[in-house]
This record gives structure tokens, sequence and C-alpha cells, in this order.
């Protein structure tokens, strides 16, 4: 039980291979992960920000500011 068999190192081996193997692979999963994050955030961010983008306030205006536009 205390030994590791040829088994064992072969499941060892797969496994290194397929975390630190190829084009980094670990790095890009890590990167991918990181991006998902950033853009989950801005989503967040950009629900408090609902209001138009050129500063005019949706509510209803009233008689004095109206006139204040007329002019």
């Amino acid at each position: 039980m205390g030994a590791m068999s040829i088994w064992h190192w072969a499941i060892v081996v797969v496994v290194v291979l397929l975390l630190f193997g190829g084009r980094g692979k670990l790095s890009g999963l890590m990167g991918d992960a990181a991006k998902g994050i950033r853009a989950f955030r801005d989503g967040l961010k950009g629900e408090d920000d609902k209001g138009p983008a050129d500063g005019v306030s949706s509510l209803p205006r009233t008689d004095a500011e109206k006139e204040d536009l007329k002019r």
C-alpha cells in the first residue's frame, strides 16, 4: 500500500503533462478565469450606472426647469 506502483506513476505523469505540458495550458486557464472574473465585475458595475449617458435625468421636469430649458 505504501509503495507507488507503475500505475500510480503513470497517473501522476499524465496529470503533470496535462497541467504543465504544451503551450502553458495552466497559465492560459488562469488567464481565462481572470478575464471571466473581470467581465463579471464590470457587468456588476454597469448595473449601477443605468442612467442615460448624456447626463440628462429621466425624471419628470418641473415647470421652472422647463422654462430654463427654453432660454
